[in-house]
């Protein structure tokens, strides 16, 4: 019988069976960045978690559509822009701003070998969608426009008896929605209702407005996913996924007009945990915000990726100031054997294969994703293949080196990967010049001990482990690591 993938579906807030709407495919809208400024570890850990659940849907057999979407029209990228401006006397246009902050994050996701989503809508380029969109609303009396006549149009909640379904909330218990028109007494209907079409001001740049039915503006936060979501992946996918921290206003109002509109949409919702810095939830407020060029100049992006994939998905991952450096001494240990064990096992063996899985990995992923335990299992075949090395064991050790790199390829942490060939422990010059010195010291440890010199044998010994280079003899040669 074959075993089902769960996962926790934060609408029904409890782990379920997922079956896949059209079998052997998986239509996944993701909620990517508002490319207002640089991108931070919390974007980075949420694209990576996606990332994951992706790839082991693909080592299943499964054809995955990943939509990704671009948020580039938003009220705080027209204030970031226009403040630099007056601050800064920049002349960079908000669109140019929402231009090179996405380049950013095309980067970052590069950097740390995020697939490329299917697709990448952006905002901009579906206003269409979304005006037909809030049309259907308003015909179907879910929306309405501004009592005092401007281009406004806002989500009637009130309309709605489900609102609230995803956050288990009830309405009277719901903050006000945060719009532009706010406080301005007769405008909305209700407090809560949140604007599906914001009019245009003058303060703000016309191109950053577009014409509708109810006069120039610009799409609400909101209604810009569930137009993008179901343009490219139909009324009703799979999976809906984004941070935990967009659960609400965010998705409870997608979910909201979506189906006041007359679509399924998603049937499962999936969201990833936050960021601790120090004990403390990550926030520009708190200005313990971790930028990604800082953290990937802080460590090798496969092991970056390492240390960002380590916990499980729902969970908050916790970032110390010890963080990135125990995770390069884990995934050193994991490239350490590669390497050893790759010396005297056929090339084959180094070539990923989702038939190598061992059983207990494929049922940690199974159980909504569990890549703690999926570690466990990955580290345990390390072991095991570090000591079927040693007893020479090598039916073993090609089994153990298999499951290995499968393992890593299904994480994405591959080193074998020709996509990490830039990221290697010896790629830069100084590391390579390193290499060399040490080396040459023990090829003269070598003719020592081979002319009986056993003195300076073990002083050569004695000097690299000084500055920290440990020696290991084996039957293949001497090798040596940084300790």
């Amino acid at each position: 019988m074959r075993v089902k993938q769960r996962i926790y579906d934060s609408r029904v807030q409890d782990v379920v069976d997922f079956e896949p709407r059209e079998p052997g495919r998986v239509g996944m809208y993701v909620c990517g960045p508002t490319v207002q400024s640089a991108p931070h570890i919390g974007h980075l850990r949420s694209a990576l978690v996606y990332d994951q659940m992706r790839r082991w849907f693909d080592a299943c057999g499964l054809e995955t559509t990943l939509i990704r979407n671009v948020t580039d029209i938003d009220d705080k990228i027209l204030a970031n822009a226009s403040a630099a401006q007056r601050d800064e006397g920049a002349s960079e246009q908000w669109w140019a701003l929402a231009y090179r902050v996405e380049r950013e994050f095309t980067a970052a996701y590069d950097a740390l070998g995020v697939l490329a989503p299917t697709y990448e809508p952006r905002a901009t380029a579906n206003i269409r969608e979304m005006v037909e969109l809030i049309e259907r609303l308003i015909e179907r009396g879910h929306a309405y426009r501004a009592a005092d006549g401007s281009a406004n149009v806002y989500f009637d909640t009130a309309s709605w008896p489900e609102y609230g379904a995803l956050t288990r909330q009830r309405r009277d218990q719901m903050e006000e929605a945060a719009d532009a028109a706010e406080g301005q007494a007769g405008v909305k209907r209700d407090p809560r209702d949140f604007a599906l079409w914001k009019a245009y001001r003058e303060s703000e740049p016309e191109t950053a407005s577009w014409p509708s039915p109810w006069g120039r503006g610009r799409p609400g936060w909101h209604i810009e996913c569930s137009a993008m979501a179901t343009r490219y992946l139909g009324e009703e996918f799979d999976i809906h996924g984004g941070g935990l921290d967009l659960r609400f206003p965010h998705h409870e109002n997608e979910l909201a007009q979506s189906q006041a509109a007359g679509q399924p949409f998603a049937r499962h919702w999936i969201h990833n945990g936050l960021v601790n810095t120090g004990g403390q939830k990550m926030s520009k407020s708190l200005g313990n915000s971790l930028f990604a060029a800082d953290l990937l100049a802080a460590a090798r992006p496969i092991v970056l990726r390492y240390f960002l994939g380590s916990a499980h998905y729902r969970s908050v991952l916790e970032f110390s100031e010890g963080s990135l450096a125990e995770a390069e001494a884990a995934f050193s240990r994991i490239e350490g054997f590669l390497e050893r064990a790759l010396e005297t096992v056929p090339a084959e063996t180094a070539i990923a294969d989702a038939t190598r899985l061992p059983e207990a990995f494929a049922a940690a992923m199974r159980d909504d994703f569990a890549v703690p335990q999926a570690l466990a299992v990955l580290h345990g075949a390390v072991r095991a293949g570090n000591a079927a090395l040693e007893a020479g064991r090598q039916d073993e050790l090609i089994r153990c080196t298999s499951e290995v790199v499968a393992m890593l390829d299904v994480l994405g942490v591959n080193p074998l990967d020709p996509r990490w060939a830039t990221g290697t422990r010896q790629d830069d010059a100084s590391e390579a010049a390193l290499g060399a010195l040490v080396e040459a010291l023990i090829a003269q440890r070598a003719q020592a001990r081979a002319d009986k010199d056993f003195a300076q044998s073990d002083a050569i010994r004695d000097r690299l482990q000084a500055a920290g280079v440990a020696l290991e003899d084996t039957p293949n040669g001497t090798r040596w690591s940084l300790t």
